[in-house]
């Protein structure tokens, strides 16, 4: 259809009637975004109809304003190489509307520059287009619009942006006109209402692979992004902290450690429960420090680790800001610094758990945060290969002792947990005992937390556990519903191809189950058939379904609820099998 659609516009493009031409780059526009690439054959045929309406007399300001929104949509959604042979006539008109006395117009010409600029030197990728000659066009009419201070808001912010990109891309054919423009950038940093998109343009320019030269303003710029980052303007501290992210690894060496430490002393205050993303982003700013600068690390360590430990002491702790937080102990721990080392991270980090009294007491900390701590300290013997072995061992004690609180126990399984999962744990003779003695604690939490262990362990080696358990689940009534669990963790954690010499024997078992009177069970028995089946479903799910017809109404609604379980939040390969099959 494009082609025709092109062919019917092509002569309403040069048309007298403004309304006409309207229309037509309304539905290039719909067009342009709906089906990106569609256009590339046809860029000869579109340009002399949008320059026509740019350079045109009697084109109205919202004839104009269309025509370059269009331009910016068409920019974004078509390769470079198509644009290259139309630059020439192109350009002068977008820059003529740059100069435009009405904002909008100028507004909208700054957004198609910066996307022109992408297209006239792509960075990423190899490319035959000479830029140079055009970099006179471009630069001065930009530069005009970000020294003016009495322009309207928007077009200050896309001026700065525009700018940002030029130099991004084309910095190194700026030559004398460089320092000056980033001067600009600087004043534009003093100013409250220009300051948040400086911040964005020069986290940009520092990341081009072009290196360009900073050193001039960095001096005077670091203190005031460091003064940035107790505002009270969130979206401000954030983009802050990728700044000065990005100009530590960029320009590590142009920085002075004066420069790095009055930026360090505004980071505690950052890291609290109460935001989790600016902590998030804080402390992945200071996992760059501690590879970068690990010296200057150990002035504020105290401070810093105070609140990073109280925050994965805290049940708020998951996702993105644990990572982080894990991320950070590993590049701490290898800095060896003395009050950093491991040693003394590990005590910090167990610190609650084990001053948590006697073996009768229940849990001090909040569930969430024993995961939390169980994967720190994990992180932090992978990141020690020589310690690994000594901490495996005592909290194996741990779990042995019956003085070990259930705190205590609790972590130890889970830290178990974290390792096993990775690590082949056999040489821990003992570890199965120990693990299946707790099925019979007291404590539900221990229970829990030794059939999660011995799940995760059993994926470290598979071989050895994982015919034992299927065993174990026949044979121990009582233990049954412990066991299940485990189960769900070996086949939520192990590699498809792994598990797929067990799968027959899995799938044997859970059916003999399905028909359990404990509705618990069943729907741990539904959750691991719904996950086995993900291993191989062009066989198995054809299989499940077939059990729909089962006489027992416990067996078919275990089924049922095994499908929710193939449904997943990531595209998966059933996902097309079970079009079949739902509705």
């Amino acid at each position: 259809q494009v082609p025709n659609i092109i062919k019917a516009l092509h002569k309403q493009l040069k048309e007298k009637s403004i309304k006409s031409r309207q229309g037509c780059f309304s539905l290039l526009t719909e067009l342009a975004s709906v089906l990106p690439g569609c256009l590339a054959d046809h860029i000869p045929a579109l340009i002399p109809g949008i320059v026509f309406s740019l350079a045109d007399k009697c084109s109205s300001s919202n004839m104009r304003i269309d025509t370059l929104s269009f331009l910016h949509v068409l920019l974004c959604n078509h390769q470079p190489e198509v644009f290259h042979p139309h630059i020439k006539t192109l350009l002068p008109s977008i820059v003529t509307c740059i100069g435009d006395p009405f904002y909008k117009i100028t507004s909208e010409a700054l957004l198609v520059t910066q996307q022109l600029v992408k297209v006239i030197r792509p960075l990423d990728k190899p490319h035959t287009f000479d830029a140079k000659p055009y970099v006179k066009d471009l630069f001065p009419g930009t530069l005009k619009r970000l020294k003016a201070a009495d322009i309207d808001q928007e077009v200050k912010e896309r001026a700065i942006s525009c700018m940002g990109q030029i130099i991004y891309n084309l910095g190194d054919h700026l030559s004398t006109d460089l320092q000056p423009t980033l001067k600009i950038f600087l004043e534009r940093l003093k100013n409250e209402i220009t300051r948040l998109t400086t911040v964005k343009a020069l986290t940009l320019i520092a990341s081009s692979p072009l290196k360009i030269d900073l050193r001039p303003i960095l001096g005077e710029g670091l203190p005031i992004l460091a003064s940035f980052l107790r505002k009270n303007q969130r979206a401000l501290k954030l983009s802050t902290l990728n700044a000065l992210d990005i100009l530590v690894k960029n320009y590590s060496d142009s920085l002075k450690p004066a420069m790095i430490e009055a930026v360090l002393t505004e980071l505690p205050v950052l890291i609290t429960e109460n935001d989790m993303h600016v902590s998030q982003v804080t402390i992945m700013f200071l996992t760059t420090l501690a590879k970068v600068y690990p010296s200057c690390l150990s002035k504020i360590s105290g401070t810093v680790l105070a609140e990073i430990f109280q925050l994965v002491h805290s049940p708020l702790l998951q996702g993105g800001a644990l990572n982080a937080i894990i991320d950070f102990f590993q590049a701490l721990v290898l800095t060896k610094t003395a009050a950093m080392g491991y040693p003394e991270l590990m005590k910090q980090l167990t610190a609650p758990v084990y001053s948590s009294g006697s073996a009768g007491a229940s849990l001090t900390l909040h569930k969430q945060a024993y995961h939390s701590v169980a994967k720190c300290v994990a992180a932090l013997s992978s990141a020690c290969p020589k310690e690994a072995p000594a901490t495996v061992n005592q909290f194996v004690q741990d779990v042995k002792s019956p003085k070990s609180s259930p705190a205590v126990q609790v972590l130890a399984f889970l830290f178990l947990a974290e390792v096993g999962r990775t690590t082949n744990l056999s040489a821990q003779r003992e570890l199965r005992t120990v693990i299946l003695e707790a099925f019979a604690s007291p404590s539900e939490e221990v229970k829990s937390a030794a059939s999660y262990a011995l799940g995760n362990v059993s994926v470290g080696n598979l071989k050895e556990y994982l015919p034992f358990m299927l065993k174990e689940i026949g044979s121990q009534p009582k233990r049954q519903y412990l066991l299940l669990h485990s189960l769900k963790e070996v086949i939520s954690s192990s590699p498809a191809d792994s598990l797929t010499p067990y799968v027959e024997d899995i799938w044997a078992l859970l059916f003999k189950h399905c028909e359990c009177t404990e509705e618990g069970t069943r729907n741990v028995v539904a959750e691991c058939l719904g996950k086995l089946t993900l291993v191989n479903p062009a066989e198995l799910l054809p299989r499940l379904r077939k059990q729909l017809s089962a006489g027992s109404p416990h067996a078919r609604s275990t089924v049922v609820t095994a499908i929710k379980f193939t449904i997943t939040d990531q595209p998966q390969p059933i996902d097309a099998l079970l079009k079949g099959c739902i509705g």
